[in-house]
């Protein structure tokens, strides 16, 4: 039951016909400070899936806040025909679409803007680790007049009304917190002083936008630093904001963008609707409606926060990046047909944070709207083989788009590399990549044959129009192993081939979950587990993806030690063990250690037999995922996806 979920509400002069919120979110779609093409494509897409309401990333409202390459400046009256190209692209299928405007403050650098970072008071942030300029008064009238000439731009632009991120990364969010407001003057010290700004930004943004469009604020509820803004002080500013009369509804975030960015947009290791408790307190302080957020992947959790509630409206970000029709298949009584996000943060936050435009694991249109697909030539008959991820996606598209495929997997069930990933608890969700495919292929007609080796022979005797090959990747011994039975590969522990015991090294050349993984299962099975990496951080592209931290906790909480800055020269047979030289390759020093197992987190060898026996063949054969070479899995998916759309 989703009665809550679509029923309209009035937002001040706008009524949204349900309930779920595209909320806003950085693309990197920005061109030369200025909106796109793709930012159209995008935001329409989410209109056009049933979005209640769709609101932009931020838009600068001043010179001195340029904190990445690929930010709108609002400031700018250029962004005026590219935010009405947005809004018609949006006002086309009926949503209404508002625009985020923000000053970053202090969380930000001069690399861009060659300017001083503007802030409440030279508090340097942790990410950026520059010395703000802490703003006199009359630049602080300058911000504020900064987001009013926005708000008019946003006006003439055709949006909707507009909303104010005072929350994760903001001057604003800088001024209310009294971990980085440390001013004597008018605007520091006591709450009602720190929060002025604040009021002054709406005052003005009201004046210039009107009555007839709505006015937002985005506040964070706890920032989860020491010292920082809690939910109490949170709630009394919801209280200030709504006693103005001049601001419509209320939206939520937790954390700070540069602490503890974990924590806003949170992976698969936090549990779902974590961030509830802040809409739910500002909602009982205040009428306004309120937005709550917190990793709500499904309509059956949006339903149940309105039910229980804890706010007015949800804010669905990533769900809605990974499946862009989430609403109108959750309205149609499809939602288990909905792409579910796997909160994997590899291609969404992970992109975003290597300077790269946002996409998803999962959804390869996604950040590429507004290039067309070529239409289909012709029906052709598609065999593919492997089904993992790659195969998956290319027999999915593929029959999508119209052709009959036939799918060969040589194991008893689909889902490859990924379901033996997803076999760790805290990394559960990511079986949903593939569970999602498998649906979509049954839906779209592929005849999926499990438990069927497909060879050469099998191949040609069905003479197909072309073949499509996914046979992944496959364990190799790293040089040093010298062939012994106990330096083992990670899918050998986690396919069940071996059980490791006692002292066990993991050895992370890949920097990613698969060490993290295995140490953890190993661990909670009772083995002394120590990780060693040549790097300068164990797993360290859990960085990228916002797990190091929580990865760190459990870690620790499980005797799981870390040792970095090694690197493995030889293993010789031990007793009852492996002996091992490992060299401290920052100062050269060889040591040796013996451990009961040792586990390689290593590279792959392509498993490109089949490849090899069908060059020749009378029909054309293409090769995606990681039989080309061993990558992860957005690659995977993205490749599958090209290739079926190019038959």
């Amino acid at each position: 039951m989703t009665r809550h979920l679509f029923s309209p509400l009035r937002i001040g002069p706008v009524t949204v016909r349900n309930r779920i919120v595209f909320s806003a979110h950085l693309t990197n779609y920005a061109q030369d400070g200025l909106p796109s093409e793709q930012h159209a494509a995008y935001y329409a897409a989410r209109a056009a899936g049933g979005a209640g309401l769709v609101i932009t990333e931020e838009h600068s409202t001043h010179p001195t806040d340029w904190p990445y390459e690929k930010l709108v400046h609002g400031f700018h009256r250029s962004v005026v025909p590219g935010y009405r190209r947005i809004t018609e692209a949006v006002h086309a299928h009926a949503v209404p679409i508002f625009a985020q405007l923000n000053h970053n403050g202090g969380q930000a650098s001069s690399m861009y803007s060659r300017l001083p970072v503007w802030a409440p008071s030279a508090v340097p942030d942790p990410m950026f680790r520059e010395v703000p300029k802490a703003i006199d008064v009359h630049e602080i009238a300058e911000v504020v007049a900064g987001y009013a000439t926005v708000a008019g731009h946003c006006a003439e632009g055709g949006f909707d009304g507009v909303e104010l991120q005072c929350s994760h990364s903001s001057i604003v969010r800088g001024f209310l917190s009294p971990a980085t407001n440390m001013r004597t003057d008018a605007y520091g010290g006591s709450l009602a002083n720190r929060a002025r700004i604040l009021l002054e930004i709406i005052n003005a943004v009201r004046e210039a936008l009107g009555p007839d469009r709505a006015l937002g604020v985005r506040l964070c509820g706890d920032e989860l630093i020491e010292g920082g803004t809690t939910i109490d002080e949170a709630v009394e500013v919801a209280r200030m904001v709504e006693a103005t009369g001049k601001v419509d509804y209320i939206n939520t975030s937790i954390g700070v963008a540069t602490s503890t960015l974990y924590m806003i947009e949170a992976s698969m290791a936090i549990p779902p609707g974590y961030a509830l408790f802040i809409s739910n307190a500002i909602r009982r302080a205040v009428r306004l409606p309120v937005v709550g957020v917190g990793r709500i992947k499904d309509p059956l959790q949006a339903e149940r926060a309105l039910e229980e509630g804890h706010c007015d409206l949800v804010g669905v970000v990533r769900g809605q990046i990974a499946d862009p029709d989430f609403v109108a298949k959750a309205r149609s009584g499809h939602g288990s047909d909905i792409r579910t996000c796997l909160s994997c943060n590899q291609e969404c936050v992970g992109r975003m944070g290597l300077n790269r435009w946002l996409g998803c694991i999962e959804n390869p249109r996604t950040g590429r709207e507004s290039v067309p697909l070529p239409i289909p030539r012709a029906r052709k008959r598609v065999l593919v083989v492997g089904g993992g991820p790659a195969g998956l996606q290319a027999a999915s598209t593929a029959a999508e788009r119209g052709h009959h495929v036939t799918l060969f997997e040589r194991e008893q069930a689909t889902g490859g590399q990924v379901a033996v990933a997803a076999t760790i608890p805290s990394r559960a969700e990511f079986l949903d990549v593939v569970r999602n495919l498998r649906a979509e292929c049954e839906r779209y007609g592929v005849d999926i044959k499990t438990g069927v080796a497909a060879t050469a022979e099998l191949l040609r005797d069905e003479h197909p129009d072309a073949v499509v090959l996914a046979t992944g990747a496959r364990p190799q011994p790293v040089p040093w192993a010298g062939g012994l039975d106990r330096v083992v590969d990670v899918r050998d522990v986690l396919e069940g081939r071996t059980t490791p015991s006692g002292d066990v090294l993991i050895v992370d050349d890949l920097g990613f979950h698969q060490a993290s993984s295995v140490a953890e299962l190993l661990a909670d099975r009772g083995c002394r587990v120590r990780i060693s990496t040549a790097g300068m951080v164990v797993c360290q592209d859990l960085g990228v993806t916002l797990d190091m931290e929580t990865f760190n906790v459990r870690a620790h909480a499980k005797g799981i030690e870390q040792h970095t800055d090694e690197v493995v020269m030889s293993a010789s047979a031990g007793q009852n063990g492996v002996a091992l030289q490992i060299l401290k390759h920052t100062t050269g020093e060889m040591t040796e250690a013996r451990f009961d197992w040792v586990v390689c987190a290593a590279h792959q060898a392509p498993e490109d037999a089949l490849w090899h026996e069908l060059k020749g063949a009378a029909f054309p054969v293409y090769r995606v995922g990681d039989c080309i070479a061993p990558r992860r899995a957005h690659a995977a998916v993205v490749e599958g996806h090209r290739v079926a759309v190019g038959l």
